[in-house]
């Protein structure tokens, strides 16, 4: 609970991973929704079925493209983390062990 009340637990890699979600099940579904009315026109419905189905085979990858890019930015941050505590670590180990008498 400390962690997350300073900050040092992210919150947002979860909350990416659900904006994927949601906007791969929204292109999936107006894509969808757009072939049909194509196929629904009576005259020159190709256009919609064209990018209905784009939208529909395309969207979620980049949706989930524009996840990845914002989910690189906190695994950078985590591991980054991760080599100040191996650097802290080998810094404590190495200093010398003062005794009461130095």
């Amino acid at each position: 609970m400390r962690d997350f009340l300073t900050f040092r637990t992210m919150l947002t890699p979860l909350l990416i991973q659900a904006v994927f979600w949601v906007g791969a099940a929204l292109a999936v579904v107006v894509g969808l929704a757009c072939v049909v009315r194509g196929l629904a026109a009576p005259h020159g419905g190709g256009p919609y079925v064209f990018w209905g189905l784009v939208l529909f085979l395309l969207g979620p990858l980049v949706v989930r493209l524009y996840c990845e890019i914002f989910i690189v930015f906190f695994r950078i941050n985590e591991t980054l983390t991760e080599i100040r505590h191996v650097l802290e670590e080998r810094i404590r180990a190495a200093a010398p062990a003062e005794g009461p008498g130095d």
